[in-house]
C-alpha cells in the first residue's frame, strides 16, 4: 500500500501517544476500552476460543506488534491462548480466527508448541466443507458462504504468513476473498450481501430467518453493515502485507475504493455513524451502529494514500468524533461501547432492524481500539 500507511509514521511519535502501563491511569478512549476488557469484561483467564473474543485478541496483537503497551498486553495474549490451548481448533471459521494468537506467540516466543498447534489449526481449516466454487462454508450441516468468514479465516492466514514468510497463506486468504465475492458482491456498489446458499437444503440455524435463501439467487437481499466492515478490514490488512507491484494488489485496491466510494455519502452527518443497513440511512427502524462505523473508518484511515486524504479525512474525523460523542459510556475508570448490533445471522430488512442493540461485546471493543490506534497513527505525522 502507499507508504503513508503505518510504515510512514514516526514510531517515536506513536510510542509517545500510546505509552502507558498497568501502573497508571489510561487517559485516552482507545486505551480505556482496552483496559476495560483486560481487567473487567474479559480477563485473559476467561477467554473463549471463539470469534467474538478473537477480534479483541487481534487488537491486542496489533498493539504488541507496534510496540504499544506490549508489557501490558503480551501477558494477556499468552494467558488467553494458554488457558484455551486444549480447546484450540480450526473446525469452523469462527474458531479459526483465534489461531492468530498461536501464530503470533510462535513468532515472538519461538516455542514449538505454539507453532505446532497453529499448523494443526491450519490442517483442520483445510478440512472445513467447501462450496462448489471452493469457498469455505460458514455452516457445517449445510454449505453456505457468509461474508463474516472472509475475516475469520483471513486474519489467521495473514498471521501465519507473518510467522512463516510463506506467501501461500496470503494467496489462500485472497482466494477466499475472491470466491466469496463471486457469490456475495453486488457489482454496482461493491457491497456484499450477507450470505449465499450453495444448495437447496434449508438451514437449521435458529439464528437465521427461515427461508432467507429461497429465491432464484439463493442469497439474502440486504447489505448488512458489519458484514461489509469485515470485508473492508480484510482488504486493508491484506494490502498492508503485499507489495504494490503484486498481481493481486490492483484487485484489492479497486475493491476497497469502490466500497468506500459507495459508503462515503451514506455516513450520518449528525452522529458520524453509519446505520445497521447502511444504504437506508435514517429510515424508520434502522439505527446507527458503532462497530461497523469503526470498521469503515479503520479501513479508510489505513487506506489514506490510495484514498485521497482531502476527501476521506473529514469522513474519518467525523467517525472518530461521532464514536466519542455518541457510542462511548463511562463505567468507573473505564469506558465501554453502546449502539452495537448483537451477533447476527441472515434475514430480510426487518430481521436486521430487529436485531438486539447491546452495550458490551468483545468484538466491538477490539474493532474500536484498532480504529482508535489507526487514527492516531495517521494523525501523529
Amino acid at each position: 500500500m502507499k507508504k503513508n500507511f503505518i510504515t510512514c509514521v514516526s514510531f517515536l511519535s506513536i510510542m509517545s501517544l500510546f505509552s502507558c502501563s498497568s501502573e497508571k491511569e489510561f487517559n485516552r478512549w482507545g486505551d480505556k476500552l482496552t483496559q476495560y476488557v483486560v481487567e473487567e469484561y474479559m480477563p485473559a483467564k476467561d477467554y473463549i476460543w471463539n470469534w467474538n473474543e478473537a477480534v479483541f485478541l487481534k487488537s491486542a496483537v496489533v498493539r504488541c506488534e507496534n510496540n504499544m503497551d506490549k508489557d501490558y498486553l503480551f501477558p494477556y495474549i499468552q494467558t488467553a491462548v494458554d488457558s484455551t490451548f486444549g480447546d484450540a481448533n480450526g473446525h469452523h471459521p469462527n474458531a479459526v480466527i483465534s489461531g492468530l494468537g498461536l501464530a503470533y506467540l510462535a513468532q515472538t516466543t519461538g516455542e514449538s508448541r505454539y507453532k505446532d498447534k497453529a499448523y494443526e489449526i491450519f490442517e483442520q481449516y483445510k478440512n472445513i466443507p467447501r462450496a462448489t466454487n471452493g469457498g469455505v462454508s460458514h455452516r457445517e450441516e449445510v454449505i453456505e458462504l457468509w461474508d463474516d468468514t472472509v475475516y475469520m479465516v483471513g486474519e489467521f492466514l495473514m498471521q501465519m504468513y507473518k510467522l512463516t514468510g510463506n506467501k501461500e497463506f496470503l494467496l489462500e486468504a485472497i482466494s477466499q476473498l475472491k470466491k466469496h465475492a463471486e457469490k456475495l458482491e453486488d457489482p454496482e456498489t461493491g457491497l456484499w450481501y450477507h450470505g449465499w446458499d450453495n444448495d437447496t437444503i434449508p438451514s437449521q440455524d435458529p439464528c437465521c430467518q427461515p427461508g432467507w435463501a429461497e429465491n432464484p439467487n439463493r442469497r439474502n437481499n440486504e447489505f448488512w453493515g458489519r458484514g461489509n466492515g469485515w470485508i473492508l478490514m480484510t482488504l486493508v490488512d491484506l494490502m498492508e502485507l503485499l507489495p504494490e507491484n503484486d498481481e493481486n494488489y490492483p484487485y484489492l485496491e479497486a475493491s476497497l475504493t469502490q466500497k468506500l466510494n459507495t459508503l462515503y455519502p451514506l455516513q450520518d452527518e449528525k452522529t458520524g455513524h453509519w446505520y445497521q443497513l447502511p444504504i437506508y440511512p435514517g429510515e424508520e427502524g434502522n439505527f446507527i451502529e458503532s462497530s461497523s462505523t469503526a470498521m469503515y473508518a479503520y479501513a479508510a484511515a489505513k487506506g489514506i494514500g490510495i484514498l485521497p486524504a482531502d476527501k476521506y479525512m473529514p469522513m474519518i474525523d467525523r467517525a472518530y468524533a461521532g464514536l466519542e460523542a455518541n457510542s462511548l459510556q463511562p463505567v468507573g475508570k473505564y469506558l465501554k461501547m453502546k449502539n452495537i448490533c448483537d451477533g447476527t445471522c441472515i434475514g430480510d430488512k426487518d430481521y436486521y432492524y430487529n436485531r438486539g442493540i447491546v452495550n458490551e461485546r468483545a468484538y466491538a471493543f477490539g474493532i474500536a481500539a484498532m480504529f482508535y490506534d489507526q487514527y492516531h497513527q495517521l494523525t501523529a505525522k
